[in-house]
């Protein structure tokens, strides 16, 4: 049975109002819907929300170029949005805006508290103006010759060729990303979040509601101190006015994780339910938000001390999650590989990739790959080989002869009740986020079905005179079996579940109902659930990708306003330079762990005359002890680097798709340390 019935309240991130959802987007959307469905399932009251995150620069910007009012643009963004959801399947019970009266009363209450209990500070800032267009210009929309190495076009506040980061001041040749003019230097007064304020109970509040991947992550952020938050932008901005403050606006990530309580509040105004039995401090109701690890800091520091110092409950857990490769690599635009959900939705159905993502997501933050040829082989090998084929087999005999009823008893109850009983270790994995453990356990059991009905061989027995019972006993267990499959995969398969639901004459897929099995039992006749994936359909996501990016090329403005997505091929060398890297051949002598970091490990390279400290990017893959010994292949000549932890002295080279499949390059063995690659 399941546990005593539950109140929850799931976010995931506010999707911008300026661009479509991608792939990438889907692993938190698709994550957080599987969840839901699942608390669902068990009988619980669980509530979905979410909202377009409307407001910023960026908006405002673009819909000047496109000519539209904000108003306009983010109608239309929000329209696009939500059809991509409802294409994947992701039913939020609210999905509504922060451009919306209920937000601006909570950023505005939530800020007042904060100023009254004294931690807003003000102070005067020197920020880039843009002379032509009369404003202020963000980080990002300033752009000039990095100070570090000279690379050209580089953002105001990070270098992506060198990785260098630096204060937009210093940028060389400094231009606006808008209108091309050179920035000058003008002071503002600003509002400021005395983030410090909340340090001890940051401290406390993390070590209990956060991954333990991400502790280690913020505890850097502790070490470093907390840094006052700058709140506020000014005229001409797009988003609430600070009150009493003429000319000063919300930043745009104070008032967006706002929009998850004025969603749910849009939501309990329409539906009779009291809001602060989730929002007020000491309720048992649970509430959780499902976020990417690049926007921690906001969600795991800023949110909880805004909610904290203004009154509010603060969250139960924050899950973060990683990012989404395509076949190994970041995804790309030039290959194809940098896919819209519209895109996909047009070839391909969006289980697929539902089950997909479920198959390779667990509890932690590591980054997923999305491998085309492995997604199709999975998918026909999970679903149409394993599970929809259960049906397939035993439906048949049940109709034709028959007449589509089950057996009135299970003539192996063992089997039966063995799948019933792994429901849970499932329901813990779904509780969980190991998505990949409840679809291994899940798939095993396909498999033992599987196995029992080739052993059976109804086909075999239907043929024969005086079995007849034989081969309603083996079907009807199959046909069990297989309900018993579809309701763990409910959560992951919403329209497949359905169709079986018809298929089985049954209301639906409440968790518990297994318990009880369909005997004596109606069904009616089958139809297929799902088709194979071919690689014609794939082809077609892949090309029509291609054709998307040459399209928008075609209307691309000469100056983007927006960061593009990374390719992994950097601008071409000449030969002269590749031949001033000096690689050689280097002995792990020494291996170990460095002290409040996540992926680095500190190595002493033998080079044969002289050792070298080198912090190397390869703790997922590999233990300390594991690698000394080890011969790799190190670029000897790299300028040393100071870091955090201390001064790099060159660089171990290592190739794979990340995570645990990240190898150094091991020589063979008659290397000898010192030794140069040619």
């Amino acid at each position: 049975m399941t546990d005593s019935k539950r109140k929850i309240l799931v976010t995931s991130a506010l999707p911008y109002a300026n661009g479509p959802i991608h792939l990438g987007h889907l692993v938190e959307y698709i994550q957080t819907d599987i969840w839901v469905r699942f608390q669902k399932q068990r009988g619980h009251q669980c509530t979905y929300v979410c909202a377009d995150d409307a407001h910023g620069t960026p908006i405002m910007l673009k819909a000047n170029q496109m000519g539209l009012s904000p108003e306009e643009l983010i109608a239309k963004v929000s329209s696009e949005h939500q059809r991509d959801f409802a294409g994947f399947m992701v039913g939020f019970d609210n999905y509504y805006s922060t451009h919306s009266e209920e937000n601006r009363e909570f950023a505005t209450l939530i800020y007042q508290r904060l100023h009254d209990a004294g931690h807003i500070a003000r102070r005067t800032i020197t920020q880039a103006f843009d002379p032509e267009k009369k404003m202020f210009l963000p980080d990002r929309f300033i752009k000039g010759e990095c100070p570090k190495c000279g690379a050209a076009d580089q953002y105001g506040d990070s270098c992506e060729a060198c990785g260098a980061t630096y204060q937009p001041t210093e940028l060389k040749n400094a231009y606006s990303a808008i209108s091309g003019a050179t920035p000058i230097e003008k002071d503002s007064e600003h509002f400021f979040f005395k983030l410090g304020d909340f340090e001890d109970f940051l401290k406390s509040w993390v070590s209990e509601h956060v991954q333990t991947q991400m502790i280690h992550k913020l505890n850097e952020w502790f070490e470093s101190g907390l840094q006052q938050w700058d709140i506020s932008r000014d005229a001409p901005y797009w988003g609430f006015e600070i009150p009493g403050a003429e000319g000063k606006y919300f930043y745009v990530w104070l008032d967006a994780p706002i929009g998850y309580m004025a969603s749910f509040k849009n939501w309990c105004d329409r539906n009779g339910v009291d809001f602060d039995e989730y929002w007020k401090p000491g309720t048992d109701a649970e509430l959780y938000h499902f976020i990417g690890k690049d926007i921690a800091y906001f969600h795991t520091l800023f949110w909880p001390a805004m909610l904290q110092g203004a009154g509010f409950r603060t969250p139960t857990g924050v899950f973060c999650h990683g990012f989404l490769t395509v076949n190994g690599q970041k995804m790309s635009k030039s290959r194809g590989t940098f896919i819209m959900a519209e895109t996909y939705l047009k070839h391909l159905r969006p289980e697929y990739l539902r089950y997909y993502f479920a198959a390779k997501l667990g509890s932690g933050v590591d980054d997923i790959d999305l491998s085309l040829e492995d997604f199709r082989f999975r998918v026909n090998s999970d679903l149409v080989n394993k599970v929809v084929n259960i049906a397939s087999r035993c439906a048949g005999f049940i109709q034709k002869k028959f007449d589509g009823e089950l057996d009135s008893e299970l003539t192996n109850a063992a089997l039966y009740n063995e799948a019933v009983a792994a429901g849970r270790s499932i329901a813990d994995a779904y509780e969980k986020r190991e998505y990949g453990r409840a679809m291994r356990e899940i798939m095993h059991l396909a498999d033992k079905a599987n196995q029992y009905i080739d052993n059976a061989e109804p086909w075999v027995l239907a043929k024969q005179e005086g079995r007849e019972s034989e081969v309603q006993a083996c079907c009807t267990l199959g046909i069990n079996l297989f309900r018993v499959i579809i309701s763990y995969l409910a959560p992951i398969l919403p329209k497949v579940a359905e169709d079986a639901a018809q298929f089985l004459n049954i209301d639906g897929f409440a968790w518990d109902a297994i318990e009880k099995p369909l005997l004596g039992h109606k069904i009616n006749k089958f139809k297929p659930l799902m088709q194979r994936v071919e690689p014609e359909a794939i082809e077609k996501v892949i090309e029509d990708s291609r054709q998307n990016l040459e399209a928008a090329q075609k209307v691309a403005p000469k100056k983007q306003a927006e960061k593009p997505a990374k390719e992994p091929i950097a601008d071409t060398i000449e030969f002269g330079d590749f031949a001033k890297v000096d690689l050689r051949v280097a002995r792990i002598a020494k291996a170990e762990h460095v002290e409040g970091a996540d992926k680095l490990l500190r190595l002493t390279l033998d080079l044969g005359d002289e050792t070298r400290n080198v912090f190397a990017g390869i703790k997922s893959a590999y233990k300390p002890e594991d690698l000394e010994g080890k011969l790799t292949v190190m670029v000897a000549n790299l300028a040393p680097r100071k870091m955090k932890f201390g001064m790099s002295e060159g660089m171990v080279l290592a190739a794979g798709p990340g995570g645990k499949d990240l190898w150094i390059l091991e020589p063979h063995e008659g290397a000898q340390p010192g030794m140069r690659i040619m």
